[in-house]
């Protein structure tokens, strides 16, 4: 029986699952995360549980749906105390936890994002590559100790340089935190959370010049999109509805591009120092994000209560080369609430019993088909109008999705769409009110609703008597 490995566990924000070399996109630069690829196993089908930040990283990092978390929205005062989440039971069982970057489980506007009983022992702290705050932002404290202004870099045509990006500085405490000295015995867990390619998109000049916006595809856009999304416009979002001239979708497409080629040149040197220490062959790498970017897609920019591909589905790959399988590409539909399942299990961590992901050990060990894990997926955009607050949308959407079809509900708003996934992949026939397809839209929320009660709702405490 091997000894329990270490997890390298890198996600980035907002970054679409299309966007790996490997995995079939030849306008990025991504060699490193391709090689990743090939030692390991891509799922190609993988759902984050929210399409925004807080409720998406809420739900992964508790093996729950944000609904049952009680966490479904950005900016929230306070996280619950109760589920444990899982880098304190990681933790509890004999791992040495360390956190670099964002974490947003609650909200960091106006203040540093307070600690929870995380497990971590090994906390570097950076919300976004701003400096908006006053004490406890790590990130700007080690730009200004090497002599560089975080707010003139960022408003100049250079932009902030590589040397002092954020995703450097998270390279740095990651590579000081996998260098520590421990006991031999002493497996560790390394969460690696950078802002990009969140927006605003403005990478540094030295990598935006290495792509040209004439060459890149474009969003995936008809003139439709726009009266489509027109009926769709009480239902949050950020950002305006435009064709893709005007969003200039194409620079913005360069730019997160660049973006992600940076990251694949700083994923780099924490791999290099995962073999300069002799750590890699007991170290199990995780690469994924909390959600995606529509990027132009249907005449949006940005994310918000939509359910379309580019938004809801993310990288997720495995690498641990002495057990897992290599160069596996798995379509199986999945849900990052299982990357969570299969993080305990390899921890040695017994699974709590409300817990809701699945293992993908036995698709990454390949005693499983890679065809298939789950029937269907979920995501949820819960967003309460807030009377103490003038935030919050009224907006209440679920999206189900199986195979062959994708429903979206906005709830109260007497709003829906309905995709043939096989026919359609990209998403621009809404069937919604289609009459031959009035059947299986029918199916599908019954299937949907029955999903939602039984896997969202809290029934209380542990019966203890039959009344």
């Amino acid at each position: 029986m091997n000894k329990r490995p270490n997890i390298l566990w890198y996600c980035t924000d907002q970054q679409r699952f299309d966007t790996i070399g490997a995995l079939g996109n030849p306008h990025v630069r991504t060699p490193n995360v391709d090689q990743l690829v090939k030692d390991g196993v891509a799922f190609t089908h993988a759902f984050c549980q929210s399409p925004i930040c807080t409720p998406s990283r809420s739900s992964f990092m508790t093996g729950l749906y944000p609904a049952r978390v009680r966490n479904t929205r950005n900016g929230n005062e306070t996280f619950p105390a109760d589920p444990p989440i899982i880098s304190k039971l990681i933790a509890d069982a004999g791992y040495d936890c360390g956190m670099v970057g964002k974490f947003h489980l609650q909200s960091s506007g106006h203040r540093t994002e307070p600690r929870l009983d995380d497990g971590f022992t090994f906390w570097k702290f950076s919300h976004a590559p701003r400096d908006d705050w006053q004490q406890g932002h790590d990130y700007a404290d080690w730009v200004g100790e090497n002599g560089g202004d975080l707010d003139a870099m960022r408003q100049s045509e250079e932009r902030v340089s590589p040397e002092f990006h954020q995703t450097t500085w998270a390279s740095e405490r990651a590579i000081e935190f996998i260098s520590k000295e421990r006991p031999v015995d002493q497996p560790w867990l390394l969460n690696i959370n950078i802002y990009d390619p969140h927006p605003p998109f403005i990478p540094p000049k030295v990598y935006a010049d290495q792509f040209d916006p004439s060459s890149m595809p474009g969003p995936y856009f008809r003139q439709s999109d726009l009266a489509h999304q027109a009926k769709l416009d009480r239902i949050d979002f950020q950002g305006e509805i435009c064709d893709p001239v005007g969003h200039d979708a194409k620079k913005i497409q360069a730019n997160y591009y660049a973006m992600i080629a940076q990251i694949d040149d700083q994923f780099a040197r924490i791999l290099e120092s995962l073999e300069n220490t002799g750590q890699r062959e007991n170290t199990v790498i995780l690469f994924t994000s909390d959600h995606g970017e529509s990027l132009g897609d249907h005449g949006l920019l940005c994310k918000g209560a939509r359910f379309y591909e580019g938004l809801v589905r993310v990288p997720l790959i495995f690498s641990w080369p002495m057990r897992f399988q290599q160069g596996l590409e798995s379509s199986a539909l999945v849900e990052l609430l299982d990357m969570s399942h299969t993080l305990l299990e390899l921890a040695g961590v017994e699974i709590p019993e409300y817990f809701q992901g699945q293992s993908l050990l036995p698709i990454l060990e390949g005693t499983d088909s890679p065809e298939h894990l789950r029937d269907f997926v979920r995501c949820e955009y819960f967003d309460a109008l807030d009377p103490h607050f003038t935030g919050g949308s009224g907006t209440f959407a679920t999206m189900y999705r199986t195979e062959n079809y994708k429903l979206s509900i906005y709830h109260d708003k007497d709003l829906g769409e309905l995709y043939d996934l096989q026919k359609d992949p990209w998403e621009f026939e809404d069937l919604w009110d289609n009459s031959h397809y009035q059947e299986i839209k029918h199916q599908l929320i019954y299937e949907s609703f029955n999903a939602h009660v039984v896997l969202t709702t809290d029934v209380g405490s542990r019966r203890i008597a039959p009344m």
